[in-house]
């Protein structure tokens, strides 16, 4: 049977071995982004990316009318970017962490 004493330092022993696994167990907000952040930044890349000006259904054309079904997402083959969170991969998020650190 342990004394008082010795269960007071068995306790501080595995809180100083957990404490730094629970740290590195919280590490998915790498960069200090969130996942909804990354899924933004990697929209704003991908329409960065195209050269018109229309990349996606809610953007605007010059003349101020949204592009609709004249974005480049809305048309089939050729340049197609990200417009919508619900596109962003989990892998695609891991490499943008992966090429962002």
């Amino acid at each position: 049977m342990l004394t008082k004493e010795a269960r007071r330092i068995r306790g501080l022993l595995v809180l100083t071995l957990i404490l730094p696994m629970t740290a590195l167990a919280k590490e998915p907000v790498q960069h200090g982004l969130s996942e909804a952040e990354v899924k933004k930044a990697i929209i704003a890349a991908s329409i960065n990316a195209y050269s018109g000006n229309c990349p996606c259904p809610y953007n605007s054309a010059r003349n101020g009318s949204a592009c609709g079904g004249r974005s480049a997402w809305s048309r089939r083959g050729g340049y197609a970017p990200i417009c919508y969170e619900k596109e962003v991969t989990p892998a695609m998020i891991l490499d943008w962490r992966k090429t962002h650190h």
